[in-house]
């Protein structure tokens, strides 16, 4: 036992010697862009949101008004705002092998968000999503008015990360239980046709209780990192599952890392990115937070997985290359292959969607329309 006079000398000269190996900074030869490209390719994908928004909000006054309102097309882009719908179009090409002939843009999207998230790490959710875009930039500005963002203790904090799982399989649940013989059934049925009318409704015509939830949601998002993405959204649940299975990890090289803690603090996810290897976590988003604050060479940087020779590092560039040829691919070919819109006659929309709020959830056996 060391005597209580020489105790301080001994913390002394530990700290000197961790003093004296502590390692030198190397700094990065060149500015890091990441967060500029992946600005402009989410400003790219929430204007997209925007507009099929908008062309879907004329064709529903176009289908409310018995075709007097100026007359466009259904935008088919709109299924992307249907998460289940687009799980269970995934399990009936699944079952079936064929493609669905209504709304089939779920299907698209669906396994064009699944792929991204795989190839590069839940970038569905850092770089596509509009709503974790929106959310990103409301902690932002809470963090540019308040000063701070506020961190949820932990022993809160892990089970309300839990709830967004637990909603997620509640509609796994719901879809594994369908048959594809259901699934066809429910989307063809009149609720089906018109559901994403009703998700329209539904924040066309909201009530003071909806209001003050989603009132609460956004200050929540501004005092709270990511509030909306990192406890209750389902969906973003579901595609940290599959990131799970990436190649791609943010991957921290001990030898030249200084152990300065920024990635860390920079983390929306709140990871301990300055205390691991590699970042193996489903709450990585591929936001790329980390390496852009990260001052040492070659210190930080995503790579795709394997043994320390042949670990390559992904560039930023290519990722939003990689997400854009992914989505612009899948849906290139669902258009040139006439797997893209549901083709209807307008009389059954004209009928359908006036009464969207009217129709009621399909039972099994119920007839088509």
């Amino acid at each position: 036992m060391v005597p209580s006079s020489v105790a301080p000398a001994v913390r002394i000269a530990g700290s000197n010697i961790k003093a004296r190996t502590r390692k030198k900074l190397v700094r990065r030869e060149t500015q890091d862009v990441s967060q500029r490209l992946r600005l402009g390719v989410q400003m790219a994908f929430l204007a997209l949101n925007a507009w099929i928004g908008l062309q879907f909000y004329l064709w529903v006054r176009w289908a409310e008004t018995g075709g007097e309102a100026a007359a466009v097309s259904r935008p088919a882009g709109v299924e992307g705002w249907l998460p289940i719908e687009g799980m269970m179009q995934f399990k009936y090409v699944l079952t079936t092998a064929q493609l669905p002939r209504l709304h089939p843009a779920a299907f698209f999207l669906f396994l064009a968000f699944a792929l991204s998230s795989f190839l590069f790490r839940k970038s569905f959710c850092g770089w596509i999503c509009p709503v974790g875009t929106l959310s990103e930039y409301l902690w932002k500005l809470g963090r540019r008015v308040f000063g701070r963002n506020f961190r949820i203790p932990r022993w809160i904090d892990l089970p309300l990360c839990s709830l967004k799982y637990v909603l997620l399989s509640f509609f796994v649940y719901a879809v594994t239980m369908m048959s594809a013989a259901a699934i066809e059934d429910f989307v063809a049925s009149p609720y089906g046709l018109v559901v994403d009318v009703r998700m329209l409704n539904f924040f066309r015509f909201i009530g003071a209780t909806t209001a003050y939830v989603v009132g609460g949601l956004v200050i929540a998002s501004i005092l709270v990192q990511n509030f909306w993405c990192r406890y209750l959204c389902p969906y973003g649940a579901l595609m940290g599952l599959v990131s799970l299975f990436s190649p791609a990890r943010i991957t921290r090289n001990e030898n030249t890392c200084i152990d300065c803690a920024k990635c860390a603090k920079a983390c929306p996810s709140a990871l301990p990115v300055d205390k691991l290897v590699q970042i193996r976590s489903a709450e990585c988003m591929s936001c790329l937070e980390c390496v852009a604050v990260c001052p040492a060479k070659d210190a930080l940087s995503l790579q795709f997985a394997g043994p320390a020779r042949v670990r390559r590092v992904v560039p930023t560039w290519q990722v939003a290359a990689g997400v854009a040829v992914i989505f612009c691919g899948l849906v290139g070919y669902a258009r040139l292959s006439d797997h893209w819109q549901t083709h209807l006659p307008n009389e059954v929309f004209l009928r359908l969607v006036p009464a969207a709020n009217e129709q009621h959830h399909p039972m099994i056996g119920e007839n088509r329309p």
